[in-house]
């Protein structure tokens, strides 16, 4: 059955998107609510999961194409492989049925042997649902098995992740085509197959019961002849036909011709000599592991592997590479002593024309929408936090065990700003040039610029002047997870009546930030450094003391805010951070 998928809903105000990126290719397996592909507006880049579970049939909207909401965007058929699937084990059944029969001639046991041997070796007398390496892409004709994520009589439910699959596009999960026992491992870890190719073999859940029985069953010595039978049919046909066995031994390792012993291991499930026989491959890596030491700098020699008979996994070589950084680096800590400047490596950017991100052209086209519109000026102010910090210190462990966050210096400059809005509604407000009007907001709904991957991010702390420290502490930290994990919604973005900018967080003294358009006020929070400064102690009178000093600058829109409000709320503003009178919010 087709599933359609199509562009959601993504805000109020929002009715069409870009599609920027497709995380996809058709023909690739996908799995409801992973992640398809990203979408840009003109307030977030989002991802859109997928609706349903199967292939990518095919995709309507190509890159950087814009669509309306609930446009079709791409096509999921989540039925093909069922038909498939049921018959591959019909065909398994046929020479399964017609083996006790054909044993009755003399003559015919040398022609026959490797005829039947030939299906019994993939099916191993099991009757049950193939799983087979599915198609991973156009261009993809093989994958290699990196990890079994089911053991051989573990039961399994349909859709559950099986195997993992490296290609050279993409890792995946192949799931489980129906629910079951897995009877055989047809292929081992690091092993290479192509697409079609039978990974391993499902039973029902009635067929494990079934040969559990067999045994139990009053003609056991009538089944242990039919077991041994063809055990004596390889050697009987050997002193009269000798060429018999090579071809046993050709057919066998086919897809490999490294692993020839472990591929008739997993022929008979219940036979164990494959890490055995596997050993005897240790040294055999598959292009994907060794592709990746190369790049990693990992000797292959050094590395001990936890595969299959001692076979090296690509788990192996990322933990050799992690334990190499890890004593590299007291060394390299320890020997350049001397030098203490940063490591400056050149960007990959250098002397490079790409296109201009979505994201990025969106913020530029906002900011030269604002500085067009609007008489920007700046204001700074300096203020000593030296008690917020201390305050911070001694609570800050008790905090982030009773709320759930770590408290950082943000809140308290946010709590402070919010209180002087109350009382300074010019700051707060919006010029209505249409209708020639002022605003005075009510509420103090307070954006706080994140920096993120793809570029500046102002999600919106909606009703902040009715929040305690803890409570903007919380919702600080859910904003700024939803933009880093690409979750934020448009109405996490929009509302703000006011800015507030932490520019010191990368060591920045001050900046004379941009206003955002229909709005008048934007906060810059500058660096915290450590300085002496002139202090009016009532004991020691005026002295020299190093105290946490950062300044704050006000950027403003002239035509409704003059230099003297901007002062009278920047004032305000620092008798709040310096009075420090947060002790009961913090738990103090």
């Amino acid at each position: 059955m087709a599933v359609s998928v199509t562009l959601p809903a993504l805000g109020e105000s929002v009715t069409e998107g870009t599609v920027t990126r497709w995380l996809k290719a058709e023909g690739e397996r996908v799995e409801a609510d992973e992640p398809l592909l990203e979408v840009s507006t003109d307030k977030v880049d989002t991802e859109i999961p997928a609706p349903a579970s199967g292939v990518l049939a095919s995709i309507k909207v190509a890159e950087d194409e814009t669509v309306e909401v609930g446009a079709e965007l791409a096509i999921i058929d989540d039925g093909s492989g069922a038909p498939a699937a049921e018959s591959a084990p019909a065909q398994s059944e046929a020479p399964a049925e017609e083996a006790p029969a054909q044993p009755e001639p003399a003559a015919a046991p040398a022609q026959e042997a490797p005829q039947q041997e030939a299906p019994a070796a993939p099916a191993g007398g099991a009757q049950g649902t193939d799983v087979v390496l599915p198609a991973l892409g156009e261009s993809v004709t093989e994958g290699t098995v990196t990890r079994w994520l089911k053991e051989v009589g573990e039961e399994v439910a349909e859709d559950e992740p099986l195997l993992e699959v490296s290609t050279d596009k993409v890792d995946t999960e192949i799931p489980a085509p129906t629910a079951g026992t897995l009877l055989e491992i047809l292929v081992g870890e690091d092993e290479t197959a192509e697409v079609g190719a039978k990974l391993a073999v499902i039973g029902q859940k009635g067929a494990a019961p079934a040969q559990a029985e067999a045994p139990a069953a009053p003609a056991p010595a009538q089944e242990a002849p039919k077991q041994e039978a063809p055990k004596q049919e390889a050697p009987a046909p050997a002193p009269q036909a000798p060429t018999t066995p090579a071809p046993q031994a050709v057919t066998t390792p086919a897809p490999d011709p490294v692993p020839a012993a472990p591929a008739p291991a997993p022929a008979a499930a219940p036979v164990t000599p494959a890490p055995a026989a596997g050993e005897a491959d240790a040294a055999y890596v598959t292009p994907l592991v060794r592709k990746l030491a190369q790049e990693s700098g990992v000797n292959l020699g050094s590395v001990k592997g936890t595969g299959v008979g001692g076979r090296i996994r690509k788990q192996d070589v990322i933990a050799a590479a992690e334990a190499a950084k890890q004593q590299a680096a007291p060394a390299a800590a320890a020997a350049p002593a001397a030098s203490k400047a940063p490591a400056i490596e050149a960007s990959p950017l250098r002397g490079q024309t790409v296109k201009m991100p979505r994201m990025r052209k969106v913020i530029g086209d906002n900011m030269m929408k604002a500085l067009h519109g609007q008489a920007q000026l700046t204001s700074v102010v300096e203020v000593d936090i030296t008690k917020i910090m201390r305050m911070r210190n001694k609570a800050k462990d008790a905090f982030a065990q009773r709320e759930g966050v770590k408290l950082s210096p943000m809140p308290f400059f946010v709590k402070a700003a919010v209180q002087a809005l109350k009382a300074h509604p010019v700051v707060n407000a919006r010029i209505n040039e249409d209708e020639g009007t002022i605003t005075y907001f009510d509420t103090e709904n307070v954006g706080i610029a994140v920096d993120a991957e793809k570029g500046l991010m102002t999600p919106v702390i909606k009703g902040a002047g009715d929040l305690n420290i803890a409570g903007i502490a919380r919702k600080t930290a859910e904003l700024a997870g939803k933009v880093r994990t690409n979750k934020i919604s448009p109405d996490d973005m929009s509302g703000a009546t006011f800015t507030i900018s932490n520019t010191g967080s990368r060591g920045a003294l001050f900046d004379t930030v941009i206003v955002p358009p229909n709005q008048v006020g934007i906060l810059g929070i500058g660096a915290t450094v450590k300085r002496p400064v002139v202090v009016d102690h009532p004991e020691l009178g005026e002295t020299i003391a190093v105290r946490h000093m950062t300044y704050l600058a006000l950027s403003y829109d002239h035509r409704l805010v003059d230099g003297a409000d901007a002062a009278r709320y920047l004032t305000t503003v620092k008798q709040i951070l310096e009075a420090g009178e947060f002790e009961t919010e913090i738990g103090l």
